[in-house]
């Protein structure tokens, strides 16, 4: 089975969408399930997990409203305040939901670098493991010395990485990345999604060549049971079509074993996520 772990939906909203910049234009409208669908059948998609990409409780109940209308949706990746005190109640709340299975923050977003290590954070991401919750790591490359120490916090935690920490391809930007990747992918109970990539370099010239080294990075460092395919549709869209995304990945794997091809491309997720 095929799985995409890692798009999003929603109705497009100027103010709460404003990190769509101008030169994302062509993402500015609603994307929904009937939209993935179509591509799905034209890239023999079996399924996904849908990520959140606003912060608001509102946003994971969108997000389960239209899982449940739609069965190629094997999973969510919702959003909760994981800083509350009352952070268990709502765990509690949510658990009647089958298909959700984990939460994120955009902690890309967040000025204080290490808000990952923040006390409140932390007795969030604690209570995420009684529940059997997931939780997905979005940061920027600066971020990752606080990844690495938050990690370590949670060794029976299940974490993923997004967008492999999204590194600077554009820029150049390698060495400290990948040092911190390396030590990262020490804990096991950490995975990684082979996704983002093209949006992080130029949108218009990249080359396949270009990103092997990211890639090559990530799989020598979680290997083929700890990494993980993603599209990031729609923003993908904004550097190349659906059916180039995911042959960027298929091709670079192409010389692994049809098993080892096979986990990349689902299974690992649908391990990850219990799907």
């Amino acid at each position: 089975m095929v799985i995409d772990s890692h798009q999003h939906f929603w109705y497009y909203e100027p103010v709460k969408h404003e990190w769509i910049d101008d030169d994302m234009s062509i993402i500015r409208r609603d994307f929904l399930p009937s939209d993935l669908k179509k591509v799905y059948d034209e890239n023999d998609i079996d399924g996904c997990v849908a990520v959140q990409a606003d912060q608001t409780l509102e946003e994971t109940d969108f997000l389960i409203r239209l899982s449940e209308g739609s069965n190629f949706i094997k999973g969510i990746v919702g959003w909760v305040d994981l800083r509350s005190d009352e952070i268990e109640a709502y765990l509690e709340q949510y658990k009647s939901f089958e298909k959700l299975k984990g939460f994120r923050h955009v902690v890309q977003g967040e000025p204080d670098h290490n808000f990952l290590l923040r006390s409140n954070f932390l007795r969030g991401i604690s209570a995420l493991e009684k529940f059997n919750y997931t939780y997905d790591i979005l940061v920027f490359p600066h971020q990752l010395g606080a990844v690495l120490e938050f990690v370590k916090h949670f060794p029976n935690q299940k974490f993923v990485i997004d967008h492999m920490a999204k590194p600077y391809i554009k820029d150049g930007f390698f060495n400290g990345w990948s040092v911190l990747m390396h030590e990262i992918a020490k804990c096991e109970n950490v995975s990684c999604k082979i996704s983002g990539m093209v949006t992080e370099a130029d949108y218009k010239t990249w080359t396949s060549r270009q990103l092997e080294p990211y890639m090559d990075l990530v799989l020598n460092a979680f290997g083929t049971k700890r990494t993980m395919f993603g599209s990031d549709w729609p923003v993908c869209l904004v550097a190349g079509n659906y059916k180039q995304v995911k042959t960027l990945v298929t091709d670079f794997i192409s010389e692994l074993s049809q098993d080892e091809q096979d986990d990349i491309m689902g299974n690992n997720a649908i391990q990850f996520y219990n799907l």
